[in-house]
């Protein structure tokens, strides 16, 4: 937090109406076990209230708020030949972070620890937990309803946010990962130094930088490792490309695993899977085309999607592209956060944001809310099968379908790209015709009575709805999503 951040949050603390759980007051104690244990309170009492963080402010009286300084420092104060920080660290289990701040107010020098909740397990300094009763400090062996409370809940922290290697020396962080691929995506100099890659680093949240140490968070490995094996939470995030002979799994032809950071990665891992698809030559008139049997751009989206919007959480599995002879199959770990009927509609929603915007930002996924729209607008203007988005228990499955003639497709392939047309013409401020949907499949005019079975099927299916009810004319009906 800069200086005006810090005055902000003072000003919160001391509005308080009375001393709470996770907020404690002091003047110039720091006896430094007493510090120590009031860090393992806190972060337990933050846990239990749903609080992200947890403050003791030197600098404030406690009764009535008034700011009046301290004489503590902190940044100074030393354990034998160890400074504070460090010693404190050493002493608590789990490791929690917390940051220490000295800053002026008005004429007063404060001093502020923000001290990081617990998650799933209470703190201990030198092996004792506590825990905050009111505005008293208590040993949490004394309260095991509170302990319990700790060990069953989990303070809801995004994955980025969270520390995939922790407490390694500065050089060894930047071995880790690919910096200079972070700059070159997003068209900056390379810095000389390695204090100002750091900062850049950091200020991105890629790293937590404390003195000379160094704690690589869950967003700067998922992003920019040269390697997730190097991660022991991260490893099993890798992308598996499997390609198999035939329709089914019962033979694989080859598997190959990208275990690079999908920033650093993702130009190679869309490469090899468009070197892997089936690809025709056209020739025309004074040339010859090599036409891919799926478009690039949908590829590229629903690839990136699986990578951004999987649930972290779920353990042991990771993105996954299987590649048939008749589709391609793209999965991910996680249930989606939208029902994947309103994916054309709807603005996405992701469970890793910050993993989002970045990945949005080196224009590896399109903008936000126009993906989806790309991936069937591509698919239209190829004239194939409409893709298949699968919602399963702990999974969720994107499928594109390789080219089949109208006859070939069946009746189910028909609705779902009946109402996939109808949903993209009315995001595009446009409505869906007769005619619109026999452009989308490519049937003659005469034929127009294929068109409206097919409009009447999905009709019946309850995902698409006349316009004008009062309507007679089929031919000339307009039609709109079910949810318009």
């Amino acid at each position: 937090m800069n200086s005006g951040e810090l005055k902000l949050k003072l000003n919160e603390l001391t509005a308080l109406p009375f001393e709470c759980e996770w907020v404690e007051f002091k003047i110039n104690n720091s006896e430094p076990n007493t510090i120590g244990e009031y860090i393992s309170a806190l972060s337990n009492a933050a846990c239990l209230h749903n609080k992200p963080a947890a403050y003791v402010v030197w600098g404030v009286e406690n009764e009535t708020h008034k700011i009046i300084g301290t004489n503590f420092k902190p940044k100074s104060t030393k354990i034998g030949n160890e400074e504070l920080e460090n010693w404190l660290a050493t002493q608590l289990d789990p490791r929690i972070d917390f940051e220490i701040f000295e800053f002026s107010y008005d004429k007063f020098k404060i001093v502020m620890f923000k001290i990081g909740a617990t998650y799933n397990r209470p703190v201990r300094f030198k092996g004792t937990a506590y825990i905050r009763v009111g505005s008293y400090k208590k040993k949490l062996d004394a309260h095991p309803g509170k302990a319990r409370e700790i060990w069953g809940k989990r303070v809801e922290l995004s994955f980025e946010r969270e520390i995939a290697l922790s407490d390694i020396d500065e050089n060894e962080a930047l071995k880790l990962l690919d910096y200079p691929s972070y700059f070159s995506l997003l068209s900056l100099n390379l810095p000389d130094n390695k204090e100002a890659i750091l900062d850049k680093l950091k200020e991105e949240k890629l790293l937590i930088r404390k003195h000379n140490r160094v704690s690589i968070t869950n967003l700067g490995a998922i992003l920019f490792a040269k390697s997730l094996d190097f991660f022991d939470n991260l490893s099993r995030k890798a992308v598996r490309v499997i390609i198999y002979k035939g329709k089914d799994k019962l033979e694989t032809i080859k598997e190959q695993r990208f275990g690079k950071g999908y920033a650093v990665g993702f130009g190679e891992l869309i490469d090899y899977i468009n070197d892997q698809l089936p690809s025709s030559e056209v020739i025309g008139k004074s040339f010859r085309q090599e036409v891919k049997a799926y478009p690039e751009i949908a590829i590229r989206e629903l690839v990136a999607n699986a990578l951004i919007h999987q649930d972290f959480s779920i353990s042991g599995s990771g993105p996954m592209v299987e590649i048939f002879s008749d589709r391609i199959e793209i999965s991910n770990p996680g249930k989606p956060l939208i029902d994947p009927l309103r994916f054309i509609d709807h603005m996405p929603r992701s469970r890793n944001e910050k993993l989002a915007s970045f990945m949005r930002r080196i224009n590896i996924c399109e903008e936000r809310g126009s993906g989806i729209d790309k991936v069937v607008d591509s698919v239209e203007s190829n004239q194939l099968p409409a893709p298949a988005f699968i919602e399963e228990d702990t999974y969720f499955r994107a499928t594109l379908y390789a080219h089949k003639t109208l006859r070939q497709m069946k009746k189910d392939d028909k609705i779902r790209a009946c109402y996939q047309h109808c949903c993209l013409k009315y995001v595009s401020s446009d409505l869906m015709t007769n005619q619109t949907l026999r452009d989308r499949f490519g049937i003659e005019e005469e034929n127009y009575s294929t068109a409206s079975r097919i409009i009447g099927d999905a009709i019946k299916a309850d995902l698409i709805k006349p316009h004008d009810p009062d309507n007679r004319s089929k031919r000339h009906a307009k039609y709109v999503p079910i949810w318009a």
